[in-house]
Formats: C-alpha cells, sequence, structure tokens
C-alpha cells in the first residue's frame, strides 16, 4: 500500500494502464501541457508523449469525437474533461455515438471509450463549474456511470473503466482533490456493479456516493454518540447499481436515507428510491428521505454555496425526523 492523494492515484491508475496497453491514450485541453489543469497527469507527457497524451483544442465536441471514433477502430482512448458542467457541448457524441454505435451495429464492434470528469462544487466556483449532472447520464442505456469517494477508488475503479469493452463515465469530485489514503500499488482493480460498505450499523441506511460520503460518515459518527447506528454505502457504481447491497442493509436497519450532491428533482437518488419502493418496500419501516442540494443554480458566494449543499448536519435531521432521535 501507499498513501496518495486523489490526483496521485489518478496518475498511478493511468501510468499502470498506459505501461500494459499501447492502445491506451489520453485526449484532453491542457493534458499534455500541464498534466491537465488539476495535475493529475503530471509526468504522463514526457514519459509517453504526444501521441498518447494528445492536447486537444478547446471543443468537447472534437475532443469527444475523436475519442468515439477511436474507440470504434479498436483503440481504448481517455477522454478527459475537467468540468462535467460543459459536457452538454459534445451530448450529441455521447447520447447518440458512444451509447449507440455498439447497439446499432448489432456488436460488431466494440466502444471502449472512458469519459473521465470532474463535477461537484464547494470551491466558490459559481453555477458554471460546480453542478453534478450524474443523473443525466444514468438516464442513456449504453454507458456506464461510476464516482470516487477516495484515492483508492479513483484508482481502481479508473482502471476498470479503461479495461471495459463499454463506455465508461468515471465522474470525480474537485472537493476530494487534495483527499489522501491508503491505495493498493500495481495494478488494481475495483469491478464496476459493487458498492461498498464503508460503515456496518443497524438502525438506518445512509445511500450516497462521492464526496457526500464524507458527510454521511461525519453524521453517522454523530448519531452514534445519541445511540443511533448508522450504516453507510458508497454506491460507487450508478449504472449499473448494486441493488442487492441496498436491499441487504434495509433488512438489518429498515430505513434509507439517500444522500448526494446534485439537486434532487429527478437527481439519482430518485432512481434508488424508486427501486426500492418498487422492489424492497417490505422491508421499509419508515418513508424514504432524501438530502440533496436545493433545486437551483450553484450560488457563487462562500455562505450561500455552503447552505445550498447538503451536509452532516441536515443528513443528521433527515436520520431524526424517521423517529430514531427525540428531536
Amino acid at each position: 500500500m501507499a498513501v496518495m492523494n486523489l490526483r496521485q492515484a489518478i496518475q498511478n491508475a493511468m501510468d499502470i494502464e498506459m505501461g500494459r496497453d499501447p492502445r491506451v491514450f489520453i485526449i484532453g485541453e491542457d493534458v499534455g501541457r500541464n498534466g491537465c489543469s488539476f495535475g493529475q497527469y503530471n509526468g504522463l507527457p514526457d514519459k509517453y508523449g504526444d501521441r498518447r497524451v494528445v492536447n486537444a483544442p478547446i471543443s468537447e465536441s472534437v475532443i469527444t469525437g475523436m475519442g468515439v471514433g477511436a474507440a470504434a477502430a479498436g483503440l481504448r482512448p481517455v477522454v478527459h474533461h475537467d468540468f462535467i458542467d460543459f459536457l452538454g457541448c459534445c451530448f450529441d457524441e455521447i447520447l447518440n455515438q458512444a451509447a449507440k454505435l455498439r447497439w446499432m451495429l448489432g456488436g460488431q464492434m466494440l466502444m471502449p471509450l472512458t469519459i473521465d470528469v470532474f463535477a461537484g462544487g464547494g470551491s466558490a466556483s459559481a453555477s458554471q463549474h460546480s453542478q453534478s449532472l450524474e443523473a443525466l447520464f444514468t438516464h442513456i442505456p449504453g454507458i456506464k456511470v461510476v464516482t470516487t469517494s477516495s484515492p483508492a477508488d479513483a484508482k481502481g475503479l479508473l482502471a476498470s473503466a479503461i479495461r471495459d469493452d463499454d463506455p465508461v463515465m468515471i465522474i470525480h469530485n474537485k472537493g476530494l482533490l487534495g483527499m489522501t489514503g491508503e491505495v493498493p500499488e500495481g495494478e488494481y482493480l475495483i469491478p464496476i456493479g459493487k458498492a461498498n460498505v464503508v460503515r456496518e450499523g443497524s438502525d438506518v441506511t445512509l445511500v450516497s456516493y462521492s464526496r457526500m460520503v464524507h458527510e454521511c460518515l461525519g453524521a453517522a459518527d454523530d448519531l452514534a454518540k445519541e445511540g443511533v447506528s448508522a450504516e453507510v454505502i458508497d454506491l460507487r457504481s450508478l449504472v449499473p447499481l448494486d441493488k442487492e447491497a441496498i436491499f441487504a442493509s434495509l433488512e438489518k436497519t429498515g430505513r434509507l436515507v439517500i444522500v448526494h450532491e446534485a439537486v434532487g428533482k429527478s437527481g439519482f437518488g430518485a432512481e434508488v428510491a424508486a427501486v426500492v419502493a418498487e422492489e424492497a418496500l417490505d422491508l421499509l419501516d419508515a418513508p424514504i428521505r432524501r438530502v440533496t442540494a436545493l433545486f437551483s443554480p450553484v450560488p457563487y458566494s462562500a455562505a450561500l454555496e455552503s447552505a445550498y449543499f447538503p451536509d452532516k448536519s441536515k443528513v443528521i435531521s433527515a436520520v431524526k425526523s424517521l423517529g430514531l432521535v427525540k428531536q
């Protein structure tokens, strides 16, 4: 094991996968000049050259379209975008090309495309650089969507995404860039489609992903002081969704609180709630609660932004509303 931050874990995964498979390459804005805006590809341009770490013009549609074509031709591109907010500029390439080509051609070709992107707020980056838009892409058949909440997950899920024969969008959170943790050395894979129970409990299930996993863990620590045992599940994979992990937890707890950084309206939490209501309603002893961002553009003001996003205090309030702790 080695201690790495999120940037280093991403760089480590890319270095291993590029060294292992000559078909793997990166394309994105400034990936070859500065190792990307967040520095997670530092050192790779010098090691692999500009044919495998490809600087692209500021055009999300060009970057993603090249990735789709390269994947269709048998390469394994990693298309990097700094901000999920700007994937609207290449939505056609994702929605109608990457997600559909393998289906439309009857499986005669693969689409091993990885879309590596950052999302989330908390850095006073205002409305166009702070959104969490994962739900837009979980609605598209043909694309797998995974999220990371730790350096180890970033390494293991990125490697699995690169080796997958279908398009995978891997979403990191900008608020976790400086986070450090133990990461396995060498080749390391985390299966896509498997959630992670990061804390076991018996009274309430907190289902989350990405940065909000840590708010849930903080809430669980505080709830424990009041005699409430909270189980925290990091979904990691949104598509495919590990329903069994959620159901297994609800068999113990009977209560569900879903937490995510995106707005609540039509957010991914609604999908989780619907799946539980349709397939596991008998496991519930109380209504489902969702803790999400407000239905508004992300504010620029740090004070307003803090009020806008979920935090552990809002998670605790949601748990208390289920009658587990006297308010």
